[in-house]
C-alpha cells in the first residue's frame, strides 16, 4: 500500500535529485556531439564523404525509430531509476566501441549501440523530471536539466546516485508515481489528443533543423565563410552557451507566464531566416572577438576573427534552441496522463529520430550531390534551403497548436502557471 501520510519531498531534495539525474545526460550529449567537430578531418584523413558522415549521425537515430517507444514502455513498467541505469550503461558501451577503430563499419556499430541507449535515456530522464516537478517549477526544472547536461563516463555514475536518492525518497516522501501500465495499445496513443501531435510535429521539424545542421556546421563555416576550425568551434559553441543559460531562464519565465504555444511560435519564427542568411550573406569585414581558451592547459583570452552575419545568426539560433525545448518538453506533461508519460515521451522521441536519421542522410546526400566544399561553397545552399523549409513547417505546427489550445479542447498550455498548477 502506498503511504499517503508522508510529506512531499523538500525543495532542496528535489533540486539535488535534478542535479544528479541531469549529470547522466552529460555523457550522452558529449558523445553525440563528437562527430561534428571532426567532420572535415574524417574527410581529409579517412576519406569519408558527407554521406558517410551523415550516416554516422543517422545510424544513432535509426534504431530509435523503434527503440525509444519500447524504452518509454520500459520506463513506465520498471520505473525511472532502473531504466536510467540500464540505458546509461548502453551509452557507455557504445562510446567505447566507437573509439576502437577508424573503420567506418566499426564506428557505425558503436554509434548504433550508443543510440540504442541514448535516446531511451533521454526519455527516462525526461519522465523522471516530470515525475518530480510536475506542478512545481516544471519548465524551470527542464531548463536546469538541459543546462547541466550541456555544461559538464557520467552516464553510469549519475544513474547510480539518482537510484540511491529515489530509493531514499520512496521511504521518506510522497513522490509522483508512474502508475500501472500493462501494455501499450493503439487506443492509448490515439487518446493523447491533437495538441500532443502538434507538439510532436514541431519537435521533429525543429530538431531536424538543428542537429543535422550541427553535423556539417564546422565544414560549412570553414568552407563557405573561411573561418578557422577554432572559430567554427566557437560559433557552434554559442548554442551550448545559450542553452546553458537561456533554457532555465526561459523555463522560469514560462512557468510564471504560461503562453507556451505562443512562445513556441516565437522560437520557430526566429529560426526561419537563419539558414538563408548564412547561405547568401557573406561578410567582407570580420569582427575581432576575444573568447576564452584553455589550450596547453593555460587559460587565456584568444582573438578570433568572425563574420558578423554568423554571430547574428548563431545568436538567433541559440535563442530559439533555448526557448523551444524549455517550453515544448514540459508541455507534454500537461497533455498526457502521468501513467502514460514515458510512452508519450518515447513516441515523441521515436518520431523525432525518424526526422534526425532522414535529414542527416538527406543533407549528407545534398552536399555530395551539389559538390559542396571549399572549392564550391554554394554547394551547401541546397541543404540550407531544406533547413529553412523545416523552420517554416515548425512555425506552422506551433500556430496550429496555439489555435487548438485557445479553443474548447485546450489543456491550459496558454494559461497554466506555477501558482495555478500548485
Amino acid at each position: 500500500m502506498h503511504d499517503t501520510t508522508r510529506p512531499d519531498p523538500s525543495r532542496p531534495f528535489r533540486w539535488l535529485v535534478l542535479i544528479f539525474v541531469s549529470l547522466t545526460m552529460f555523457g550522452n550529449y558529449y558523445v553525440y556531439d563528437c562527430i561534428a567537430p571532426i567532420a572535415d578531418l574524417l574527410t581529409k584523413q579517412l576519406g569519408f564523404s558527407d554521406s558517410n558522415i551523415g550516416l554516422l549521425q543517422a545510424i544513432y537515430s535509426i534504431p530509435n525509430v523503434v527503440m525509444v517507444l519500447i524504452g518509454g514502455y520500459i520506463v513506465d513498467r520498471i520505473g525511472t531509476r532502473k531504466a536510467i541505469f540500464i540505458f546509461g550503461t548502453l551509452c557507455f558501451l557504445g562510446s567505447i566501441v566507437t573509439c576502437l577503430s577508424s573503420m567506418l563499419a566499426v564506428m557505425a556499430t558503436g554509434r548504433l549501440l550508443f543510440g540504442l541507449g541514448a535516446e531511451s535515456l533521454i526519455v527516462a530522464v525526461t519522465t523522471a523530471v516530470a515525475k518530480w516537478f510536475r506542478g512545481k517549477e516544471l519548465s524551470f526544472a527542464f531548463g536546469i536539466n538541459l543546462m547541466i547536461s550541456r555544461a559538464a563516463a557520467l552516464c553510469v555514475i549519475g544513474a547510480i546516485i539518482y537510484w540511491a536518492l529515489e530509493v531514499y525518497a520512496e521511504s521518506h516522501y510522497e513522490i509522483g508515481q508512474a502508475g500501472a501500465t500493462d501494455k501499450v495499445v493503439f487506443s492509448d496513443i490515439k487518446a493523447f489528443g491533437l495538441s500532443y501531435w502538434y507538439i510532436v510535429a514541431l519537435c521533429v521539424t525543429f530538431y531536424s533543423g538543428i542537429f543535422p545542421f550541427e553535423t556539417f556546421a564546422y565544414k560549412f563555416f570553414m568552407d563557405a565563410h573561411h573561418v578557422t576550425r577554432e572559430a567554427g568551434g566557437d560559433l557552434v559553441g554559442m548554442l551550448t552557451l545559450f542553452t546553458m543559460f537561456g533554457t532555465p531562464t526561459f523555463g522560469l519565465f514560462v512557468d510564471k507566464l504560461g503562453k507556451r504555444a505562443l512562445l513556441m511560435m516565437g522560437g520557430s519564427l526566429l529560426l526561419i531566416p537563419v539558414y538563408l542568411l548564412m547561405a547568401y550573406v557573406h561578410s567582407v569585414n570580420y569582427i575581432t572577438v576575444y573568447l576564452p581558451s584553455s589550450a596547453d592547459g593555460h587559460f587565456s583570452m584568444v582573438a578570433h576573427h568572425l563574420p558578423p552575419i554568423l554571430l547574428l545568426t548563431m545568436a538567433m539560433m541559440g535563442i530559439s534552441f533555448s526557448l523551444i525545448p524549455a517550453v515544448m518538453w514540459p508541455s507534454v506533461a500537461y497533455l498526457v496522463d502521468q501513467s502514460k508519460l514515458g510512452t508519450a515521451y518515447g513516441l515523441m522521441t521515436m518520431i523525432q529520430n525518424i526526422g534526425l536519421a532522414g535529414f542527416n542522410l538527406l543533407i549528407g546526400w545534398a552536399n555530395d550531390y551539389s559538390h559542396a566544399g571549399l572549392d564550391n561553397p554554394r554547394g551547401y545552399n541546397l541543404g540550407m534551403w531544406i533547413f529553412s523549409i523545416l523552420g517554416f513547417s515548425g512555425l506552422t505546427f506551433a500556430f496550429l497548436l496555439r489555435q487548438r489550445e485557445l479553443g474548447p479542447h485546450g489543456h491550459g498550455l496558454e494559461t497554466i502557471t506555477t501558482k495555478k498548477a500548485a
